[in-house]
């Protein structure tokens, strides 16, 4: 009958043994070249644990072992960082091709609203200068008339309901641009006045319109008719006092 384990005697050795002529570390013989049967005791089990009686302590060799694997696996840092920079670089090449094509785009805008708006400003003017050519068309065919109700005017034959008539004819005339010029004291200006004859006088140091005969018109910058008037100059300086004499 098998006694219990409880009753077994806990410091009891426990011997191994080895029947390998050749020690497996040191690569010598063992026991001088002989073999045997002698057994060895093993390393003790736990603490105050030794080998048999007699038995020599011995230090048993120990093996290196390569560090275990670990049981985690390692993270693909580098992988996954290099896909990280180039989805950046991705993304920063379309970035900066979208902004080119919005610069682009946006140049484009800038020039076709500078270009609809030279256009506008180029109607309106032409527009303007169409209307200012037919009006002073329909007017310049009005002056005969204006040229009988002035003289009329002088001779004093425009009275009562008339004056109204001409007064109202005038404002609408003049509603529309047109101007008259030509007056006495004015500066004679070739452009504008026709000289019907001259006149020399101590009074002024420069030709002027000394009298006017008929009066010019013009609307904006279109001349209708010149004015027709009779100029004074200074008289002319002495033989001794001209420059270079």
């Amino acid at each position: 009958m098998n006694e219990p384990r409880d009753h077994q005697p806990k410091n009891r050795p426990v011997f191994v043994r080895d029947k390998r002529h050749i020690d497996p570390v040191t690569l010598q013989p063992r026991y001088g070249g002989a073999g045997g049967d002698s057994a060895e005791p093993a390393p003790s089990a736990g603490p105050g644990l030794t080998g048999g009686p007699g038995d020599p302590a011995r230090s048993w060799p120990t093996v290196d072992r390569p560090p275990a694997a670990s049981a985690q696996p390692q993270p693909q840092s580098s992988g996954r960082t290099e896909k990280s920079d180039q989805t950046k670089g991705k993304e920063r090449t379309e970035t900066d091709e979208l902004r080119a094509q919005l610069q682009e785009r946006t140049a484009d805008l800038q020039r076709l609203k500078a270009e609809y708006d030279n256009y506008r400003k180029r109607v309106q003017r032409d527009r303007l200068a169409v209307r200012e050519i037919a009006v002073a068309n329909v007017l310049a065919g009005l002056l005969p008339v204006l040229d009988a109700v002035q003289n009329a005017d002088e001779a004093g034959e425009v009275t009562g309901g008339f004056r109204l008539v001409i007064d109202a004819l005038e404002h609408e005339l003049a509603a529309l641009g047109l101007e008259s010029f030509g007056r006495e004291g004015e500066r004679f200006d070739p452009a504008l006045h026709e000289a019907v004859s001259y006149d020399h006088s101590n009074r002024v140091d420069r030709p002027v319109c000394a009298a006017v005969h008929r009066p010019g018109y013009r609307v904006g910058g279109h001349l209708l008719r010149p004015a027709q008037v009779t100029v004074a100059e200074p008289p002319p300086k002495p033989p001794g006092e001209q420059p270079g004499a």
